[in-house]
């Protein structure tokens, strides 16, 4: 399992994680899919990624960080988000090195076990080839659910 600092939410029984520094709006981003989608926050903070044989499913922790959302739950990853605040909204998919180096800025490496870096490298690398990445940059507010909408789930 890799553990990333990001939020979790369920859209149409499918996951969406918002990831970025603390105090970027991944929270908020979260509560807004709930206030005009109805999703459910599964986390607001912390999150395990487990890969299966066909796929790879996030689970809620009990760390939620600042956020009040620790659902004991999971989902399959439909796409992972990195937030940035912007005066307008816009959405682009990453590819190759800046993919990878979004992604690697929120795992919690554990080097606290024997081999523990290696074995998230192990999971991350099928992760990045499996799992669309985008960078949206957005103000909070319903117009950049409405565009992530549209581009992830089209």
């Amino acid at each position: 399992m890799i553990q990333i600092h990001s939020s979790l939410i369920r859209f149409h029984g499918e996951g969406l994680m918002f990831i970025g520094p603390s105090g970027i709006g991944k929270t908020t981003q979260a509560e807004l899919w709930q206030t005009y989608r109805n999703s459910d926050i599964i986390n607001g903070d912390m999150v395990f990624i487990q890969q299966t044989t066909d796929r790879f499913i996030g689970w809620g922790t009990p760390w939620h960080g600042s956020s009040p959302y620790c659902m004991n739950t999971n989902v399959p990853i439909k796409a992972v988000i990195v937030l940035q605040q912007d005066s307008r909204n816009q959405i682009r998919r990453l590819h190759g090195f800046e993919k990878v180096t979004a992604l690697s800025r929120n795992i919690i490496f554990p080097q606290w076990l024997p081999d523990g870096t290696q074995k998230c490298l192990d999971i991350l690398n099928p992760f990045v080839q499996y799992i669309p990445v985008y960078e949206l940059s957005c103000r909070p507010d319903e117009d950049a659910i409405q565009m992530t909408e549209d581009v992830i789930f089209s």
